[in-house]
């Protein structure tokens, strides 16, 4: 995992724990979920947006072919 050893991630964890303490590392966690979870739906909208475009272009397209009447 990036090149990091068991001993390397045993100090940053560490350093985590000294730095911001027991009681907010949950704390910081729960909104790092929250905003990993924020950012797979934001992306999950964001494919079915351009999904739906391709498929509405490709509609027209398709349309378009044919002749007018008239």
């Amino acid at each position: 995992m990036f090149g990091l050893g068991t001993q390397e991630l045993l100090i940053i964890l560490l350093l985590v724990l000294i730095l911001f303490g027991a009681k907010k590392i949950p704390e910081i966690m729960r909104g790092l979920g929250q905003g990993i979870q924020e950012f797979k739906t934001a992306s999950q909208e964001a494919v079915g947006e351009v999904k739906a475009l391709t498929e509405d272009s490709s509609t027209e397209s398709e349309n378009s072919d044919e002749p007018l009447a008239g």
